[in-house]
């Protein structure tokens, strides 16, 4: 990622299966625009992410609980995640970690453990404007009823497995 680079803040809009390839698909919406950018992640990482938007947690930690357990134990913290580029039809993403010595940490890492990490931390999801501009998909709805009619109808999941984790 370049420095300077155009942050769009970003949230989990919603976590899709297309049950005919069983294919999990995480929605990361911009929150000043009504588009989001698609990204195919494995069905561990989906279930690591739900169960931490639906303030559940598995008996023993996951990956993410332990890193976010390491970085406690260590002193830093997750300052933000930033998704920052497609590679070879491929998203990725970096962690930017803060030290105790106030040292900012940059460390690629996959999207969905990213995200699934920042979720358990409380910090900001970041999308890198140009990956924004290539892969974003206007969002048609306002409505929970409406957003159901856009998956089902509108949103053509097979378009996104190009772009796999």
């Amino acid at each position: 990622m370049a420095k300077g680079s155009v942050l769009r803040e970003a949230e989990v809009q919603a976590l899709l299966i297309d049950s005919r390839d069983n294919v999990h698909v995480m929605l990361l919406k911009d929150r000043h625009s009504s588009k989001a950018v698609p990204i195919c992640i494995g069905e561990a990482e989906a279930a690591s992410i739900a169960l931490e938007l639906q303030g559940r947690s598995f008996p023993r930690p996951l990956p993410q609980d332990l890193m976010k357990q390491l970085l406690s134990a260590l002193g830093g913290a997750l300052e933000r995640v930033v998704i920052s580029d497609i590679k070879e039809e491929t998203y990725c993403a970096t962690l930017h970690l803060n030290t105790p010595s106030g040292e900012v940490k940059e460390l690629d890492a996959r999207p969905s453990d990213s995200v699934a990490l920042a979720l358990r931390t409380n910090s900001p999801i970041y999308i890198v404007e140009e990956v924004f501009r290539q892969s974003a998909v206007e969002l048609s709805f306002t409505e929970e009823d409406k957003f159901h009619n856009f998956v089902d109808l509108e949103l053509k999941l097979s378009d996104f497995k190009r772009h796999m984790e």
